[in-house]
Parts: structure tokens; C-alpha cells; sequence
């Protein structure tokens, strides 16, 4: 393998099956297409079906499109049976898709927007597709996080939901934060079951859709900044894929760009901030998260 892992070190990954949320656009397209270019049958999984038809007739292999709304419970329900009534495996679940300090918004069941979306969404849509990738060996749960769960970041049970106040930024490191947590206490109820990994991932600064929603002083400078800050898609694509592809990954380990400050570069093993590694509020998170979404893991 060389030195700096590319797309060319992701193994053939014909007979496996990846379900991809977000997978219409930014990162989530870029890690889709290449994962159905190197043989694995993929899942786009997106709240704009349409989108998601026209990012499929993009890509090359075998791709499908299933409709998935992360802000709403009854369709992460419906996506997560109708995964189900098409494939008796799954090998890869990647948890891309996120929204970025959008202004205060609930989802359809009353959750901050970003905390609804980014973790319970995809908490309950693993707690609902896990028994299908528990038999099979090598499968991995990747679930995407950011240099953002470091910024004004920390889980507020007295106010999860930020109806008291409202940060964008501080709401948006929470979710990402808890994106971390559930990683590494799902590896930690994994591990003995010996299949199933579950990995953490961040891009970076990638040039993507994501950007739209930061605040006005700070996006003039990063749009300036960006041949120098950011990196292009594909290759903020590489960690989550090498999460998800690369042979020597473990479980409970986290891939970001090896560049300075993780803000571009290839692919390398990073590490959290300190407080992601608690595990008591890793596993109150868990037990809310639990409570708020009605979805029980497998045992």
C-alpha cells in the first residue's frame, strides 16, 4: 500500500452491499460513486429522490435510490423496511448525511434540527438495519463526524434541544460530538458479537453544500481562503471510505486528513477531543438517545 492512501487502495469490494445517507451530493456522492466503482452494490439513500435519480444515473455499477428523510422518524422507519425487504445483508452503513448551523428549526418530531438529524436520525436508522450487517463478517458501521464536534461542544441533557437558547455553532458541535459518542459506545457493545466495527470519520474542510448556512463574517474569509483551506470533495471523501474499505481498520477508530490542523490532506488515523471518550456520557447519551428515537439496539 503506499505511503499516502488514495482511492486506489479501496479493495474490490464486488458482493457487498453499502447503504450511503446523503448520498445525492458532496461527500456522500463522491464516497457512493466510488464505492459502485470499485463493484459494491449501493444504496443512495436521500431526502430528494430526484436528486438522488440524477446522482445515480452519474455513476457507474449497481446503484439504487431509496427515499430518506432524516428529520422525520416514520420515514428512517420506512427507508429502514424498505432496505430490508431488498437485501438479507448489508456489508457497509455509512452515516454521511448532516445539515450545518442551520438557524433554530425542529424536525417533524420536535428535535433540534442539527441534533435530530446528524445523531438520532442515524441512530435509529442503525438500530433498525443492524441485525443485517451483525451475521456478516468484515461489515462496518462508519458514521461521519467533523472538526466542528471540537468547537463549543459538549451533550446538554438539561437542554438538548436548545429551547432555552439557540447557538448554531455550539448546536452543531453537539451533534457532531454525539456522533463520536455513539461511535465508540456502539464498537463497545460490538465487540463481542466479533463481525461488526463500528468507525468514525471526518473530512476535513470540504468545498460542499454544507457551507451555505455559516454565518455571513465568517463565510466571506473562508470563500477567500478557500483554494488554501478547503479540499475538494473527492478528496474529502477518502477518510470516510478508507473507514469503511481499508482491511486494517478497527473498530472504535477515527480517519481524518493527515494535513495539519486535520483540515486537508490524505487519509490517516486521528483522535478525538477528550470529552468524546467519556464513556458515562457516551452511554447516557446512548440511553436517551434511546428514549427520544423508541429504537432498542439488537442485543
Amino acid at each position: 500500500m503506499r505511503q499516502k492512501w488514495t482511492k486506489l487502495d479501496i479493495p474490490d469490494q464486488s458482493g457487498r452491499v453499502a447503504v450511503v445517507t446523503g448520498a445525492n451530493t458532496g461527500l456522500g456522492f463522491e464516497t457512493a460513486r466510488m464505492l459502485a466503482e470499485r463493484g459494491a452494490s449501493v444504496v443512495l439513500a436521500v431526502r430528494d429522490v430526484e436528486k438522488g435519480k440524477r446522482a445515480a444515473e452519474s455513476m457507474t455499477g449497481d446503484v439504487r435510490v431509496q427515499a430518506l428523510d432524516l428529520t422525520s422518524l416514520e420515514s428512517v422507519h420506512a427507508a429502514a423496511a424498505d432496505v430490508r425487504a431488498l437485501y438479507q445483508r448489508i456489508d457497509l452503513l455509512i452515516n454521511n448525511a448532516g445539515v450545518m448551523y442551520t438557524p433554530k428549526q425542529t424536525t417533524r418530531d420536535g428535535f433540534e434540527r442539527q441534533f435530530g438529524t446528524n445523531h438520532l436520525g442515524h441512530f435509529a436508522l442503525t438500530g433498525l438495519l443492524l441485525d443485517l450487517l451483525l451475521p456478516v463478517a468484515g461489515s462496518r458501521v462508519v458514521t461521519v463526524s467533523s472538526v466542528g464536534h471540537r468547537v463549543r461542544a459538549a451533550i446538554h441533557f438539561d437542554d438538548l434541544h436548545w429551547e432555552q437558547s439557540y447557538g448554531r455553532v455550539a448546536a452543531y458541535g453537539q451533534s457532531k460530538l454525539a456522533n463520536l459518542m455513539f461511535t465508540y459506545e456502539l464498537q463497545r457493545r460490538l465487540a463481542v458479537h466479533g463481525t461488526t466495527a463500528a468507525v468514525a470519520a471526518h473530512p476535513g474542510i470540504s468545498n460542499t453544500e454544507l457551507v451555505r448556512n455559516i454565518p455571513a463574517l465568517v463565510r466571506m474569509p473562508l470563500t477567500w481562503l478557500a483554494p488554501v483551506l478547503t479540499q475538494e470533495k473527492s478528496m474529502g471523501a477518502l477518510p470516510t471510505l478508507r473507514a469503511a474499505a481499508d482491511p486494517a481498520v478497527l473498530g472504535g477508530q477515527y480517519y481524518g486528513p493527515k494535513g495539519m490542523g486535520e483540515i486537508r490532506g490524505h487519509p490517516q488515523l486521528v483522535t478525538s477531543s477528550p470529552d468524546s471518550y467519556d464513556v458515562a456520557i457516551q452511554q447516557r447519551l446512548w440511553a436517551v438517545s434511546e428514549d427520544l428515537t423508541g429504537v432498542k439496539f439488537p442485543v
